[in-house]
């Protein structure tokens, strides 16, 4: 199992009332499955995915990546854990504005100890997500869709074994979020596995089965192939 979530669940306090953003959540991905979280804004999507990650903790239930439980980690074990075996793609890039290209899709190898070949993969998703003529350009000289390609590419450079992305086409015009689309399916089908955040039925389109959020709380899913 490549993911595995038992009944997790999450609150923030806003004001006098208490938010429950997860609320007992349980899911699991194998090698090779894609699935799909949809639901409306602020059903707790956004906070599934980085619980699932490693990056916001639960307050109750336990997360399994590869069999590991990275909250039981320090802090810099955790960093490179992540590293290592997830990617991630988000909405808004996240790229480093300072960096070119390349150096964005480098980043992730600082965080791991070993990474032979890395220049080589580099160069490799340069050529795939066809932006060898891009490389030294800076993400402000660069499309939406190119952005959300390099940012793919980074996320695929210490291949992972899990890629994480939340809302990754929601400011891409249709070519570009048909190749975000089905360089996750094409992970999927190599033995990855995907979980996927969208408001986008083009996306849920392409995975194996969705699951649907509303307050929290996983209700009957929206589709299974």
């Amino acid at each position: 199992m490549l993911l595995q979530i038992d009944k997790i669940s999450k609150t923030y306090q806003e004001s006098e009332s208490v938010i429950h953003a997860v609320d007992d959540v349980s899911l699991q991905i194998s090698a090779g499955e894609f699935i799909a979280i949809q639901g409306p804004s602020g059903c707790g999507k956004s906070t599934l995915l980085l619980s699932a990650g490693g990056l916001l903790k639960p307050d109750t239930g336990k997360v399994t990546v590869i069999g590991r439980d990275p909250y039981s980690m320090t802090p810099d074990d955790r960093a490179e854990f992540r590293a290592e075996t997830i990617g991630f793609v988000f909405q808004q890039f996240h790229l480093v504005p300072y960096l070119t290209v390349l150096e964005n899709i480098l980043s992730p190898a600082m965080a791991t100890k070993q990474n032979p070949g890395v220049r080589d993969r580099a160069g490799q998703l340069l050529e795939r997500f066809g932006l060898t003529e891009r490389t030294g350009h800076v993400p402000s000289k660069l499309s939406s869709g190119e952005r959300q390609r390099v940012a793919m590419a980074r996320a695929l450079l210490n291949q992972p074994k899990l890629l994480l992305a939340d809302e990754p086409t929601g400011n891409l015009d249709q070519e570009n979020a048909e190749i975000v689309l089905n360089c996750l399916a094409e992970f999927a089908s190599e033995g990855g596995g995907v979980l996927l955040v969208t408001h986008d039925d083009r996306a849920v389109a392409h995975a194996h089965r969705a699951i649907h959020l509303l307050a929290g709380k996983v209700i009957t899913p929206v589709m299974s192939k």
